[in-house]
C-alpha cells in the first residue's frame, strides 16, 4: 500500500438544513509520483463534496481534501449516527482502491403539517371531514388530537385520537361533528370549529374548519305548513258552529211508488217459473308442474350450482354512499393492478390503496355523482420509452368509467387526466417505483382538467386518493 490516510474528526454532527465539514489528510508513501481520485459512496454521498476532487502528490508529500457535508432538512436525513466512506483511486496503481471511513451524526428535527379534507363540511345532522397529518421531520412523530368551537356547539368524535407517523409518511384522522342542537325549521348555519393537533413538548397546533348545518325543513315549506293548519282548524270551527239541518223524503216516495205497482185484487197471481238445474260445468283440469332440471340428459334432478357473488362496480358503492348522504357529491373508484385483481370500491374519505408499496395499476373504475357528468383519460407506458394517452371517456352521473389499457399486464398506468362538471376534483398519487407519494392537488369544474400521476414512462402509480371539494 503505497497511501497513508486519516480523517480529523473521525465523527461530526450535523444539522438538517445545514453543513460541516471533515479534513481528510493523504500521504503519498510510495516512490513515484501519482494522482489520486476522490469519490464519496454510501448513502450520505449526495449530500457530500470532496474538495479537490482529484489530488496529486509527490512521494513523500502530503495533500488535504476537505469533505463538506450537507444534509437536506428532510425526511431522507435519517436522525441519528450515519457511517460514510470516500473512494480513493490512485492514477498509477488503479486496482490498489483505498476507502476511509467515518461517522456523520444528523441532529434530530421535527416538523409536522396538518390540513382539513375538506375544510368546509355539510349537513343536517352530522359532518365528515378527514385531518390529514403530515411527519415532515426524521423523527417518529406521536400526536392526540382534540376538538373545540365557540359555543360549545358540536361534538366531536376523532379516531384514532393518537397516532405514530413515521418520517416523511401521513396519518389521516376520521372526525365525525354532530351539532347538540338541531335545527327543525330555518335557514342554515354556520359553526367555526378547530382541531388541536398536539405533540410532546410543543404549543398545539390548531386546524380551522367550518361546519354548515343545514335545517331539517326550509322556512318556506314550514310558513306553508303553518298557514295549511289554520285553514283546517278555520274549517272544522265552521262545520260544527253551522252544521247544515240535512232531510230526506226518500221514504215518502218509495211508498208512492209502491202503491202505483200494486195488482188489483181481480188480478190472478202468476206462478213462478221453476228455475232450470245448472249446467254443469266442466272439473278444473290441474296445470302440470314442469320440472326444472340443468339441461342434462336422464330423468333425475341435478344438484343446484353455486353461483359466484357479483362482483362491487364503484357505482354500486356509490349509490349506498348517495343513501347515507343525498346532500352531497360522491366519488367512489377502484383500482386494477398488475395480474388482472381488482380492488374494493372506495368512496372519499376511505384511504384505500393510498399509502402502499404494491403491484402497479393498469386500470381504474369510476363513478361519481351530482357532479353534472365526469371525463377521464388513461396516461399509461410504451414499449417505446414514450408514454402515450388514451382517448376521453365520457359517463354522466351515478354511471361507471372504466379507463386503462386492455388486459392484466403491462401497458402501466402512470397518471390520467380528469375532469367533472360542478365543484373541483382534488387527489393525490402514490407512485410505485419510488415509494412515495406525491402532494395535494385540487382543480375547478371543466373546462379545467385535473392531470394526476407524471410523465415519465418509467414511473408506474400503485395507489390513488380521489374527492369531490364542493364547499
Amino acid at each position: 500500500m503505497s497511501l497513508w490516510t486519516s480523517l480529523e474528526p473521525a465523527s461530526a454532527t450535523v444539522e438538517p438544513g445545514s453543513s460541516t465539514r471533515v479534513r481528510l489528510r493523504v500521504r503519498n508513501t510510495g516512490d513515484v509520483v501519482d494522482e489520486y481520485r476522490f469519490e464519496p459512496v454510501g448513502d450520505l454521498a449526495p449530500w457530500t463534496v470532496a474538495e479537490p476532487a482529484v489530488l496529486r502528490l509527490y512521494p513523500g508529500t502530503t495533500g488535504t481534501v476537505e469533505l463538506t457535508f450537507s444534509p437536506p432538512r428532510t425526511p431522507d436525513a435519517t436522525a441519528g449516527p450515519n457511517p460514510y466512506a470516500v473512494r480513493i483511486t490512485p492514477t498509477e496503481h488503479p486496482d490498489a482502491v483505498t476507502v476511509p471511513e467515518g461517522n456523520l451524526t444528523i441532529l434530530p428535527f421535527t416538523e409536522m403539517r396538518a390540513e382539513l379534507v375538506p375544510t368546509t363540511v355539510a349537513g343536517r345532522f352530522r359532518g365528515r371531514p378527514r385531518l390529514a397529518v403530515d411527519n415532515l421531520g426524521n423523527t417518529k412523530l406521536t400526536t392526540s388530537m382534540s376538538g373545540e368551537d365557540t359555543g360549545d356547539h358540536l361534538s366531536y368524535e376523532i379516531r384514532p385520537g393518537n397516532a405514530q407517523i413515521e418520517p416523511g409518511r401521513a396519518q389521516f384522522v376520521d372526525l365525525t361533528l354532530r351539532p347538540k342542537r338541531i335545527i327543525w325549521f330555518g335557514s342554515k348555519e354556520q359553526h367555526p370549529f378547530k382541531v388541536a393537533v398536539q405533540r410532546a413538548g410543543v404549543s398545539p397546533e390548531a386546524v380551522d374548519g367550518t361546519y354548515v348545518q343545514r335545517g331539517f325543513l326550509p322556512r318556506w315549506l314550514a310558513t306553508f305548513l303553518g298557514i295549511l293548519l289554520a285553514l283546517v282548524l278555520a274549517f272544522v270551527m265552521f262545520w260544527f258552529a253551522h252544521k247544515p239541518n240535512v232531510t230526506t223524503r226518500a221514504e215518502e216516495q218509495m211508498e208512492q211508488v209502491g202503491s202505483s205497482l200494486a195488482p188489483s185484487p181481480s188480478a190472478q197471481p202468476s206462478l213462478p217459473a221453476q228455475p232450470s238445474a245448472p249446467a254443469e260445468s266442466p272439473a278444473a283440469q290441474p296445470q302440470p308442474s314442469q320440472s326444472q332440471n340443468d339441461g342434462g340428459g336422464g330423468g333425475g334432478g341435478g344438484e343446484p350450482k353455486e353461483s359466484k357473488p357479483p362482483v362491487e362496480a364503484a357505482a354500486t358503492a356509490l349509490h349506498r354512499k348517495v343513501k347515507e348522504d343525498p346532500d352531497a357529491p360522491h366519488i367512489c373508484y377502484r383500482l386494477r393492478f398488475e395480474g388482472g385483481k381488482w380492488s374494493k370500491p372506495v368512496c372519499e374519505n376511505t384511504l384505500g390503496a393510498f399509502d402502499r408499496t404494491g403491484p402497479p395499476i393498469t386500470g381504474m373504475n369510476i363513478a361519481a355523482s351530482s357532479v353534472d357528468g365526469i371525463s377521464a383519460q388513461a396516461h399509461v407506458t410504451d414499449p417505446s420509452g414514450t408514454p402515450k394517452w388514451l382517448p376521453w371517456t365520457p359517463v354522466r352521473d351515478n354511471q361507471d368509467i372504466y379507463i386503462g389499457a386492455g388486459g392484466d399486464y403491462p401497458p402501466f398506468m402512470i397518471g390520467l387526466n380528469i375532469t367533472v362538471g360542478k365543484f373541483e376534483i382534488c387527489h393525490v398519487a402514490h407512485f410505485h417505483v419510488t415509494n412515495s407519494r406525491g402532494d395535494l392537488v385540487c382543480d375547478k369544474a371543466r373546462p379545467e382538467s385535473l392531470f394526476i400521476g407524471t410523465n415519465d414512462n418509467s414511473k408506474s402509480i400503485d395507489g390513488m386518493f380521489l374527492y369531490i371539494k364542493y364547499v
